[in-house]
């Protein structure tokens, strides 16, 4: 049996079962091209088991290894100094490890981070110290770093520190989560009487949203947060400064990844959580069975004796919405201490969606937490003055001169777009410093126009063991820092060891002639999401020949780079042999071409077949059949023990005595595994 048709049989590849069997007897050698097919039985009825042994060895190996590691760190005395937050990328930067270790480590505690995921110190000491290190905090950080930092921590103990009698109610804000497709942008569309959908590509949402409605005389707050695996951060972002989560179910899919990390970071935000168990109007459904998936992770709903509520709708047809409603309302009443503000204070809010528009300039879209933001107010960002509020907006599109608490609102009056995430607070105007016309925060520059990022540009290639790795250099840039973010968070899990995706910069807005240029320089193609090239750009990339690629889902934009990755892969080489000739007579010598005569001593020779040709037992030169032929006929292939005649095409002309082994040669087109 070939080599690879074994590591095929097996599924797994060729190195790693070069890698098992020698440890189990099964000496086949690196350079073998075919096995024995006895011993090819053997090892796949015993491979489950050599397999699963193997890999417990391994991690008691890693295990060992990990443990080894620390108490040398220990011994050496190994230290680190952290800021008050770190994204996972730069703390394994700081202690001087893979982030894959790091990525490891946070995953054995519970915690799903990305490489751009920020977080904070306490959490980062844990894991620097179960790895050996003596971690410290660091000491004067910078105002910026401080400001971009310890914002959400201030603002909450601003929030916090009100005097209750100045405290009043105020309406309470629902993020809407749950699995892609599963209703929650339908459902959104049901409780406001409003096609969403309609303006949505592919039926997802893109970009968060925040709405309010009214249900008996009182106002709720929506937080819509997109679906897609991309969106995490996203929807992090949302259950944080939400009161109330809606948990959407599919009843006939159940529970599901998305559904499962959803639960998680509503747990994690610790606000009270009600299940919207969605498409009850569809046949042959099994409650019952999503039950219990739910109360298997730690979600128990009221009627098995939990706290959790639990709503039967239907989205598309608006059964039990209104008492989904009326169930928050309950869950809001209960926790009326904790949905109160201060409206009578200087405003603090939240940016949920940040964007540049061609007409309006640099917008952002708030939910205000705290007091109330004026026309004409200071828009304080990170201790710096980002503008003066020209004009707000509610989710409406109405103009409006003010704006409460738990009130969405776009305000017009940016110099610069902020960052999905950062926190206005208008009382600390007075030390605030207006902002410059390019800042840069943690990595990444802004202007009114565009936010970019540099990255490592293309053509430094990056040795993997024994293979090459191959790059897909890219430019991003999409219309709002939201997708951007989370298109750059995707393309980052496209890695494997011969390919992956190198983002050499990142924007908001139209593509320029010089990012072009940039693109042209490093070879890169570049993707716009929501957004366009300039004509003058358009008219240079054709000049220059870059490629620029526009999409609208964010499902096309990634099915595109997987599919570029794929035509990256090497192809598969198969070697199969076929048998062995011996020459015993010339019949004819022409340019590079003989007529010979001999006998198949074993296997077989197939007409078309590849020859290595062997004198004295001596490699001499490769060659190749271009016809067979036993007594006067032309056959397509000699079986063993036959005489006959063939053809043979090569540099080096064929002898008597010399001994041909024939072989084909195939090409097989592979596809990268991603961990996606």
């Amino acid at each position: 049996m070939n080599v690879s048709d074994l590591a095929r049989r097996l599924r797994v590849s060729v190195k790693e079962m070069y890698e098992v069997l020698p440890n189990y007897g099964f000496d086949i050698g690196r350079r073998a091209v075919k096995v024995d097919d006895k011993i090819a039985e053997t090892v796949i009825r015993d491979w489950r088991r050599m397999y699963a042994d193997w890999k417990e060895k391994q991690r008691r190996a890693g295990e060992q290894k990990r443990i080894a590691e620390k108490e040398a760190r220990q011994a050496e005395g190994k230290t680190a100094t952290l800021p008050t937050v770190v994204t996972v990328r730069d703390f394994a930067s700081l202690l001087g490890l893979p982030v894959t270790v790091i990525i490891s480590e946070l995953m054995k505690n519970g915690i799903l981070a990305s490489l751009n995921e920020r977080i904070d110190y306490e959490t980062a000491a844990v894991i620097g110290e179960d790895l050996g290190f003596s971690i410290q905090r660091e000491a004067g950080a910078s105002p910026e770093t401080e400001a971009s930092t310890s914002q959400v921590e201030a603002m909450r103990a601003q929030l916090d520190s009100e005097l209750p009698e100045n405290l009043v109610a105020r309406a309470p804000v629902v993020v809407v989560m749950g699995h892609v497709d599963h209703g929650k942008t339908k459902l959104l569309d049901s409780i406001r009487r409003t096609n969403v959908m309609g303006g949505e590509a592919g039926g997802i949402t893109q970009h968060i949203g925040a709405y309010q409605v009214i249900k008996n005389d009182r106002a709720l707050t929506f937080i819509d947060t997109p679906g897609h695996e991309a969106f995490t951060v996203m929807r992090s972002r949302g259950a944080r400064i939400a009161d109330i989560a809606i948990l959407v179910v599919a009843a006939d899919d159940g529970v599901m990844p998305q559904t499962v990390e959803a639960i998680k970071i509503i747990q994690a935000a610790k606000i009270p959580m009600v299940v919207a168990l969605n498409k009850m109007d569809k046949e042959g459904i099994n409650t019952d069975k999503v039950k219990t998936e739910l109360s298997q992770n730690n979600v128990l709903i009221e009627e098995w004796s939990g706290t959790v509520p639990l709503v039967p709708i239907s989205a598309k047809t608006g059964i039990g919405v209104d008492k989904l409603l009326e169930t928050i309302l309950l869950v809001a009443d209960v926790e009326a201490d904790k949905i109160r503000a201060n409206p009578n204070r200087a405003a603090l809010g939240t940016v949920i969606e940040s964007h540049v528009d061609k007409g309006e300039g640099p917008v952002a879209t708030l939910l205000i937490q705290g007091g109330t933001l004026h026309k004409s107010d200071p828009l304080v960002v990170n201790g710096q003055i980002y503008g003066t509020v020209r004009a707000m907006k509610n989710h409406l599109g109405e103009l409006v001169n003010e704006a409460r608490p738990s009130m969405p609102v776009k305000i017009l009056g940016f110099k610069v777009a902020p960052e999905v995430g950062d926190i206005l607070d208008v009382a600390k105007s007075s030390e605030a410093q207006k902002v410059k016309k390019l800042k840069t925060s943690n990595g990444m520059q802004q202007s009114a126009a565009v936010v970019q990022q540099t990255l490592p540009a293309e053509g430094e290639s990056e040795e993997d063991g024994e293979k090459k790795k191959q790059w897909l250099n890219v430019y991003v840039k999409a219309d709002v820092l939201g997708s951007l973010e989370a298109i750059i968070q995707s393309l980052e899990k496209y890695q494997t060891e011969e390919v992956g995706v190198k983002v050499i910069g990142r924007g908001l807005g139209n593509f320029t002639e010089a990012e072009v240029a940039r693109a042209e320089s490093a070879h890169a193609v570049m993707f716009g999401f929501h957004v366009h090239p300039i004509p003058s750009a358009k008219e240079f990339a054709v000049t220059k020949k870059v490629e620029i690629h526009l999409f609208k889902v964010i499902y096309d934009l990634l099915n595109f780079v997987e599919l570029r990755l794929n035509e990256m892969v090497p192809a598969e080489i198969i070697v199969t042999e076929h048998g062995s000739f011996k020459t015993l007579a010339i019949f004819r010598t022409d340019k590079k071409v003989q007529v010979v005569g001999g006998r198949v001593d074993q296997g077989k020779i197939p007409n078309g077949s590849m020859v290595r040709v062997y004198r004295n037992r001596e490699y001499v030169a490769d060659g190749k059949i271009i016809g067979t032929q036993m007594g006067k006929t032309q056959v397509k292939e000699i079986p063993a023990g036959h005489e006959c005649g063939i053809k043979y095409e090569g540099k080096e002309p064929l002898e008597v005595g010399d001994v041909l082994e024939a072989y084909t040669r195939e090409e097989r087109k592979r596809k990268a595994v991603f961990n996606k």
